[in-house]
């Protein structure tokens, strides 16, 4: 059985003109990062397209294939000639060389060229870091000669951050070893993916819209207590600069040679996880489907799909595709990784509870959903056929996928439940909340109808910091959580579908451009740190000088 890499490497990729030329690019729009990527500089036209979310149940170490399945989707509903393209977010080197690795899909559903998009790609999150790390160089900078903003250096709420996982960095004391220095503080970095430069070029709809929401951003506070924000510091205009290649939206291809625009990367578990919204407008006004995912599980990366990216952009998506393994329901169901590979039909039924739970969060937004069962050698049929009967006992239709060993052809049933679903135009979208209701209220909305918690709950300082931001007019913002994408609770180790736990909420912040206040609960941190044993331990060059140990 061929691995992921030699399948990559066999193929025979096409020139990114050619990839282009498929959804009507050429000329000047191209912008070309060597033979098989470009940066696309078009004004995105009017969406013609049917928009198709993939989500999933809550990730295990089992695996359970969501860029598999969207690349499969994809080249599925190409081959039975459906013009479609794909949109997905652009990998993190902090998990590439941590636990998670690549992201670029599996088998023969693979975004290419694999090691380009893992590792620097065209650029995009040096540029949001370096946007990110330059106002905080000029909040100190002007601390230090003289503060005429009189920021109290006591409430400067700007980190830093970096593309790579370093728990050494979650807290610092800066500006130590004398006056010329600065004046020490506390601070510390977040990952780049965390950064709200990354979710403001996510959600910005042009290069004039980015640079507004940059200087919204919100950076410190007075002596008095008042905002301090990146325009303010005269900072949103060098930032924007620093972005105005980055916001352009990346085009490369599938395995099979059909388009994908992969933009922008924040994390679903510690902000909004989805794609750039002006890579899926231009996804939209080119294909007349358009895959795209939101990251981890469903309770995380579609509840901000739906209730930020959507609302902020006024999105409508036609059609859900839900994803599952046999491997990940018989962990849930309590079966150890070591014992995955047995059959054990029970396990699968317990496990299912997760899968079920989630298919009744997405209908609470009005979209059907279809449940992609995606295929390991390993699956018994007894073990599918329980999946597909809690699937229908909930109005869902399951669909064994084996993209990752076929390619698009693997997942022709699946293509023609999405398209019909996506015709019929059934779907009734709206969001969970409205925007006027408090913003606490919208936290608890979230923890009691797609976490099934008794109630979300955070100590009077937060409850009066959120007070205090409606009072200065944020009250409308919706509220992104940074929770723990392995449970509903904020447990990481209580699988299923557990009910009767409560949401902390015990740091909230401000991220004022982006245009969500986000809600930090438990014990989840954004700044990851790498494992006992780091993926980056068997990344190397061979002697051929191609890269291994990606996958």
């Amino acid at each position: 059985m061929q691995t992921d890499i030699e399948i990559s490497r066999a193929a025979t990729l096409l020139p990114i003109g050619e990839v282009a030329a498929k959804i009507g690019i050429g000329g000047h729009a191209l912008e070309p990062y060597g033979h098989y990527k470009a940066k696309i500089a078009v004004e995105p036209g009017a969406a013609r397209g049917k928009l198709i979310l993939v989500t999933a149940i809550n990730p295990t170490p089992a695996g359970e294939g969501k860029t598999t399945t969207s690349v499969g989707l994809a080249d599925a509903l190409n081959r039975i000639g459906r013009k479609t393209v794909l949109a997905l977010r652009e990998p993190s080197l902090g998990p590439c060389f941590g636990t998670k690795g690549g992201a670029t899909g599996g088998g023969h559903a693979q975004v290419v060229p694999m090691e380009d998009i893992n590792l620097h790609f065209t650029g995009d999150f040096h540029a949001i870091t370096s946007a990110h790390n330059l106002l905080a160089a000029m909040i100190d900078n002007h601390i230090h000669w003289g503060n005429a903003l009189d920021i109290d250096v006591r409430r400067v709420v700007w980190r830093r951050a970096m593309d790579m996982n370093d728990r050494a960095l979650r807290d610092i004391v800066q500006s130590i070893g004398g006056a010329a220095n600065g004046f020490p503080r506390e601070s510390g970095f977040d990952i780049t993916v965390a950064s709200e430069v990354m979710a403001i070029l996510c959600l910005a709809n042009d290069l004039e819209d980015l640079e507004a929401r940059l200087g919204r951003i919100v950076v410190a506070y007075t002596r008095t207590k008042q905002p301090v924000t990146a325009r303010d510091l005269k900072a949103d205009g060098a930032m924007a600069v620093l972005l105005a290649q980055a916001i352009k939206p990346n085009l490369v291809q599938t395995l099979e040679g059909n388009p994908a625009f992969i933009h922008g990367g924040p994390f679903a578990n510690i902000a909004h996880g989805c794609n750039s919204v002006i890579a899926t407008r231009t996804a939209l006004a080119l294909g007349d489907y358009v895959v795209t995912e939101a990251g981890f599980g469903a309770d995380l990366g579609a509840e901000k799909f739906f209730d930020i990216k959507c609302r902020q952009a006024g999105l409508a998506p036609q059609a859900v595709v839900i994803v599952a393994t046999v491997r990940a329901l018989k962990m849930n169901g309590g079966v150890a990784k070591a014992d995955l590979a047995h059959e054990d039909v029970e396990a699968v039924r317990r496990g299912a509870v997760n899968l079920v739970r989630h298919i009744e969060n997405v209908r609470q937004y009005g979209v059907p959903a279809v449940v992609a069962i995606n295929h390991f050698y390993t699956d018994a049929d007894a073990e599918i056929a329980v999946i597909s009967e809690a699937a229908a006992a909930h109005g869902c239709d399951a669909h064994v996928c084996r993209h990752w060993a076929e390619g698009g052809a693997g997942a022709e049933g699946l293509a023609h439940a999405v398209a019909d679903l996506a015709d019929k135009g059934g779907a009734q979208f709206a969001p969970l909340y409205d925007d006027d209701l408090p913003l606490f209220a919208k936290m608890n909305t979230i923890a009691t109808r797609i976490y099934r918690a008794e109630a979300a709950v955070a100590e009077p300082s937060v409850l009066k910091q959120l007070e205090s931001w409606e009072k200065a007019g944020f009250g409308h913002l919706p509220v992104c959580m940074a929770k723990t994408q392995y449970s509903f609770s904020t447990n990481p180790s209580l699988l299923g579908a557990p009910t009767g736990h409560v949401v902390p909420v015990r740091e909230v912040r401000l991220a004022a451009g982006a245009g969500f206040v986000v809600a930090i609960c438990g014990e989840i941190m954004t700044m990851p740190g790498l494992p006992k044993v780091p993926a980056a331990e068997g990344i190397y060059i061979d002697t051929d000088g191609r890269i291994e140990g990606l996958y």
